[in-house]
């Protein structure tokens, strides 16, 4: 049996607590800002219903083998928040979230040797609280460690494709590359037919080749055909899809830019690579953010 926290219930966070409850050898707490009574998830495979403890402030925390961080990265400041009523003597932390710098972002907060980064491709839409729709299979990388496994343990009971990987930093900047080049689609507030345009094609293959090469510099493998594949992967997509940027810009929500593209622009500086294209979407998303 493993008790839970876990922080942020969003259309990710959501749509992993509904799955946890389905075993019932956890004891699953959300922190949420607005209370709800239960989770409702659609999948591709039905709809999981359940009804984990709920609570909106820090201090109704209590010390729990595992605390979840699944909000966005610009507000990890406020998940760990969460962290000092949740943190036993052996309470470790999943970081659930995108870019590259999931320990970075608690190490002040949280003992890093108990800090799991945990890399994710869940495709879920968050309708209202406690409400959310996942239109694809999960997919969860995680270091090869005692710690990666046990977290892995938990969603033994859950449909997804979940592993270990002894290169943790190729399986997030692979992923990066991806989320990277989404950013013209937030930029312009256009769905994924705007990779047809062939000087947007351009943009996008020149945004991921820049993040190719400062993830070399970080250490990760990845190939010279990446942009490509990208931006084929972007035209093959169905017109009207966009990521989660996109969406985000639609609703008038903060957008993730900093973790997405900021950071190939800072590592890039750091390695002497310049990452100009990737420097002008921040510019451009930062100033349709009103920042």
């Amino acid at each position: 049996m493993a008790s839970i926290l876990l922080v942020g219930p969003g259309a990710i966070g959501a749509t992993l607590a509904a799955w946890l409850c389905q075993d019932d050898r956890h004891q699953v707490t959300v922190g949420a800002r607005t209370a709800f009574d239960s989770i409702e998830t659609t999948t591709p495979n039905g709809v999981l219903r359940a009804k984990p403890r709920v609570i909106t402030e820090a201090a109704q925390a209590t010390p729990v083998d595992w605390i979840l961080a699944t909000t966005k990265t610009y507000d990890s400041e406020t998940a760990a928040e969460w962290f000092p009523k949740a943190t036993g003597t052996r309470t470790r932390l999943a970081v659930i979230q995108n870019g590259v710098e999931h320990i970075e972002r608690f190490e002040k907060h949280f003992d890093r040797a108990r800090i799991v980064p945990v890399m994710i491709d869940l495709p879920a839409e968050r309708l209202s609280p406690g409400r959310t729709v996942q239109h694809g299979p999960a997919h969860l990388v995680v270091p090869a460690s005692d710690n990666g496994a046990a977290f892995l343990a938990l969603f033994a009971h859950a449909n997804f494709d979940a592993k270990q990987t002894d290169d943790f930093t190729t399986a997030v900047w692979t992923k990066l590359c991806l989320n990277s080049g989404g950013a013209p689609c937030a930029v312009l507030a256009k769905p994924n037919g705007i990779a047809h345009h062939e000087g947007v094609a351009r943009l996008i293959h020149d945004i991921v080749r820049e993040c190719v090469l400062v993830g070399r510099a970080q250490g990760a493998k990845l190939e010279d055909s990446i942009p490509d594949e990208i931006v084929e992967r972007t035209r093959k997509a169905p017109r009207d899809s966009g990521n989660s940027m996109y969406a985000d810009r639609l609703a008038g929500r903060p957008m993730e830019y900093d973790a997405r593209n900021g950071v190939i622009v800072r590592l890039g500086r750091k390695h002497g690579i310049p990452a100009p294209m990737n420097e002008l979407m921040v510019s451009l998303l930062e100033a349709a953010q009103g920042n």
